[in-house]
C-alpha cells in the first residue's frame, strides 16, 4: 500500500460522514503522495434532482475560485517571468483604459502583485450579472464602474481584472486559452457534478459554470475552470516538482497570502496541523487544493456542496479542516 492510500484511508471518514448525514451530495477525496503516489476515491452523488447519479472518481466538477490559482495566477506569473508584465507595475500598464476618464483616482494605481494577494479596496462581492448578459458591455463596466473603496478583503474583482489583463495582452477572450492539462471550460453533464438549481438561469447546472458573474461574461480569471480530482492533483505534483516555478506562490504578501494562495493561519480551511510551507485555496462550489511543500504532499477535496441549493449548511469549513487534520496527523 503506497503512502498515498494510507492518507486517504485515515482522512476519508469526515467525506463519509458529511455524505451519510445528508450534509453534502457527495465528494471525490484525492491525495498525492512525496514518491508521486496518487490516491483517489469517491462517495455519494453527482446529482440528485432532477435525476439522481452516483459520484467516480472520474467526476468532473466545477472548481471555481481554484480558477484563480490554477489558471489566472500561474499564467500571470509566467508573464511577468517572461518579461511582458511587471508585477509592482499598475493594471493599467495592460489596460490603459481602465477608469480611464478619471485619471486620478485610486483604481488606476492597483497594481498586479496587489491583485494576486488580495490588497486591494475592492468590495468582497457584486453581481455584474444584474447589469446585464451582454459579455462586452460587462467588461466596460468592470473597467468603468466607479468602484466603492472598502478594507482590503478578498474579492473576484482582483481575478476579473486579472482576466482582462490576460485577455488584452493575449488579443482572445478567456475561454478560447487553453485551460492546462487536464481541464476545460465546460464538462459533459453526464460526468460532472451538478451544482445549485440556479434562480437566474432557472435550472439546475451541470457541466456549465455555475458563478453568474462568470457565466455573464461569457468567461473570466476568477472562476469557470472544471477538472477531475487527478487533474488538480497532477497541477499539485509539478508544483512540487519545480522549486523555481513555485517560488512566488510561496513567497508570503501577508498573514494570510501569497501570490494568489492562501497560507496558514488560525481556523484556516488546511486545519490545523499543515507545515508553515503549505499554501491552499477554496473554491465556492465546495471544492479546495492544499500543497504541503515541507512534507511533499499534497490533497484535493471536491464536493457538490451547494446542490441543489447554497441555502443550507453543509459544514464544508468544518469538513475541509477536519479531512486537512487528519492527513497531516502523523
Amino acid at each position: 500500500m503506497t503512502k498515498a492510500s494510507t492518507l486517504l484511508d485515515q482522512a476519508f471518514g469526515p467525506l463519509a460522514t458529511a455524505v451519510e448525514t445528508g450534509r453534502i451530495p457527495g465528494g471525490v477525496l484525492g491525495v498525492l503522495d512525496a514518491q508521486g503516489n496518487l490516491a483517489t476515491r469517491a462517495i455519494g452523488s453527482a446529482q440528485l434532482v432532477p435525476r439522481q447519479r452516483p459520484m467516480s472518481e472520474n467526476t468532473w466538477f466545477d472548481l471555481a475560485s481554484l480558477t484563480k490559482v490554477l489558471f489566472t495566477t500561474q499564467r500571470i506569473l509566467a508573464l511577468a517571468e517572461a518579461g511582458r508584465i511587471a508585477l509592482d507595475a499598475p493594471l493599467t500598464s495592460v489596460l490603459p483604459d481602465f477608469r480611464q476618464y478619471n485619471p486620478d483616482n485610486w483604481e488606476r494605481r492597483i497594481t498586479f502583485r496587489q491583485c494576486l494577494g488580495h490588497q486591494t479596496p475592492f468590495p468582497a462581492v457584486f453581481p455584474l450579472y444584474t447589469y446585464g448578459r451582454d459579455p462586452d458591455l460587462l467588461r466596460a463596466f468592470v473597467l468603468q464602474h466607479q468602484w466603492e473603496a472598502g478594507p482590503a478583503v478578498y474579492s473576484d474583482i482582483n481575478f476579473i481584472l486579472l482576466g482582462l489583463a490576460l485577455e488584452r495582452l493575449e488579443g482572445r477572450t478567456i475561454r478560447d486559452f487553453n485551460p492546462g492539462p487536464g481541464f476545460a471550460w465546460s464538462a459533459d453533464p453526464d460526468q460532472a457534478a451538478a451544482t445549485e438549481n440556479d434562480t437566474w438561469r432557472h435550472r439546475v447546472l451541470a457541466g456549465e459554470v455555475h458563478d453568474d458573474n462568470c457565466s455573464a461574461l461569457a468567461g473570466a480569471g476568477h472562476a469557470g475552470l472544471f477538472g477531475t480530482a487527478s487533474a488538480v492533483l497532477d497541477f499539485a505534483a509539478a508544483r512540487l516538482g519545480d522549486s523555481d516555478e513555485t517560488a512566488l506562490i510561496r513567497k508570503p504578501l501577508s498573514a494570510r497570502r501569497t501570490h494568489g494562495w492562501e497560507r496558514p493561519y488560525e481556523g484556516w480551511s488546511g486545519g490545523e496541523r499543515c507545515s508553515p510551507a503549505t499554501i491552499g485555496h477554496t473554491g465556492f462550489t465546495g471544492t479546495g487544493l492544499w500543497i504541503d511543500f515541507d512534507r511533499g504532499h499534497a490533497w484535493t477535496l471536491l464536493t457538490n456542496r451547494i446542490h441543489p441549493t447554497r441555502h443550507f449548511d453543509s459544514g464544508i469549513v468544518a469538513l475541509r479542516r477536519a479531512v486537512g487534520d487528519l492527513i497531516n496527523k502523523d
